[in-house]
């Protein structure tokens, strides 16, 4: 598979080669599904937190005796249906959420997502992206630069979640430079997960040739 690269000014750079196996995947929704939903809740670290009966304080006497009042048993105050009382199926915040989620069904989705973002003209090619020192100016420049180019134009107008841009290795300058654009995340291709794409409306890669190695 070939497709076209550009340079940091949004003009064509040439073309490249990238690996069918991670840009021709075919779509299958059921596994990006399964494999979104179970990195999503292994990330959930649950706040609210309920107490049951056990745990509430007091409740310890019984409220009346058992028989010969006319009212209905009780064993302790602290009942859920009791106002004061525990509370039943309530939220706890040492609930385990965690999924298992297999390596290679992990990698499947991603190329899956990597594909249909590729199909959809969703992925810009950048043979290098290079700040000589940290400054944002430059950096709106550039993302004002890949606007212009067909199918990118909400590179200047979309106010969240716009696009990841990666890189092949650490770029202090670069990474500080887009570090005050809030729609935007700096990313080192070799991190990128199926939930960090879904999430963002475009993917550039930068310097292809050495960051695509990342795949093999």
């Amino acid at each position: 598979m070939e497709t076209l690269t550009y340079n940091q000014k949004g003009q064509e750079a040439g073309k490249i080669k990238i690996p069918e196996s991670v840009f021709g995947v075919t779509w299958n929704a059921d596994l990006v599904h399964q494999v979104v939903v179970s990195m999503m809740s292994n990330s959930r670290h649950p706040i609210a937190h309920t107490k049951t009966r056990g745990e509430v304080r007091g409740g310890g006497k019984k409220p009346w005796q058992q028989k010969g009042t006319g009212r209905a048993r009780h064993g302790s105050s602290r009942s859920p249906i009791w106002v004061g009382g525990g509370t039943t199926h309530g939220p706890r915040n040492d609930k385990n959420y965690d999924r298992k989620v297999n390596k290679k069904a992990k990698t499947k989705a991603l190329y899956t997502i990597l594909s249909k973002k590729f199909r959809d003209g969703e992925i810009l090619f950048i043979d290098s992206l290079d700040f000589k020192i940290p400054k944002t100016k430059d950096a709106k420049s550039t993302l004002l630069a890949f606007s212009k180019i067909k199918g990118f134009e909400k590179f200047a107008t979309k106010p969240k979640n716009v696009a990841i841009i990666t890189i092949d290795k650490k770029y202090p300058q670069l990474v500080k430079s887009f570090k005050n654009f809030g729609n935007l995340e700096v990313e080192e291709l070799r991190n990128i997960n199926p939930v960090s794409l879904l999430n963002h409306k475009y993917l550039v890669i930068s310097n292809p040739v050495e960051s695509l190695k990342s795949f093999e």
